[in-house]
């Protein structure tokens, strides 16, 4: 935890989550998520198509226009202040122009992180070779959660053989305006911010907006 925040800044422990579900939307409601002191935007998409569990892209979403989509936002901020990357040489998003990318906001001894793990290696090995490429960003909230070692074998232990950029001083963190563990962002190819989502939950939601970029081109 970084010694010069202020007690504005620095993160409140982890909260229980508990979502509600607002009808065909499918929006889930964080409340007690683990923040600093501004929210950012939180984009719902709408989950109206099926999950396929092969990961395989259907006739109909091949056919879905850019207006069936969330509309797009912001460009992805790029990667900064990493301190070492795991899995991967450095990574920026100008380099991963053309795909969709994912970047995973987290820290290994965050509970409600550790529940979105499994579905976040799942969506890796289902989609990467579709053009899916998933960042994790771990970002410590205490100090043993810095050290290098101990971040390699939270990757060993959850299988995780995507890329992760170690942001132990908050640049990439703080570039995206975040305020929470964990936090998901979710850009389409052209590298603009389509979605993004706190905390656990709307998992099928994801997976459904993850096949409908990779299919929109």
């Amino acid at each position: 935890m970084r010694d010069d925040w202020t007690n504005s800044d620095r993160p409140n422990r982890r909260k229980v989550l508990s979502y509600l579900s607002f009808g065909a939307a499918g929006a889930a409601a964080a409340a007690g998520i683990h923040y600093l002191n501004r929210q950012p935007h939180l984009a719902v998409a709408r989950a109206e198509q099926s999950t396929s569990s092969s990961g395989s892209l259907s006739t109909e979403m091949a056919q879905l226009s850019d207006a069936s989509l969330p509309p797009a936002r912001e460009a992805m901020p790029e990667f900064q202040g990493i301190q070492q990357w795991l899995n991967s040489e450095p990574l920026t998003i100008a380099g991963l122009a053309g795909k969709v990318v994912m970047v995973q906001f987290w820290t290994f001894s965050c509970i409600n992180c550790q529940r979105t793990l499994p579905y976040v290696v799942e969506w890796h090995q289902k989609y990467a070779s579709q053009g899916l490429t998933i960042v994790g960003v771990h970002t410590p909230e205490f100090p043993f959660e810095r050290d290098i070692g101990n971040i390699q074998n939270a990757l060993d232990q959850a299988k995780i053989t995507y890329p992760n950029a170690v942001d132990n001083e908050f640049k990439t963190w703080n570039a995206y305006q975040n305020r929470y563990w964990p936090h998901l962002f979710l850009s389409d190819r052209q590298g603009r911010i389509r979605y993004d989502h706190i905390g656990e939950g709307a998992y099928g939601e994801t997976e459904t907006l993850i096949q409908q970029l990779l299919a929109a081109g």
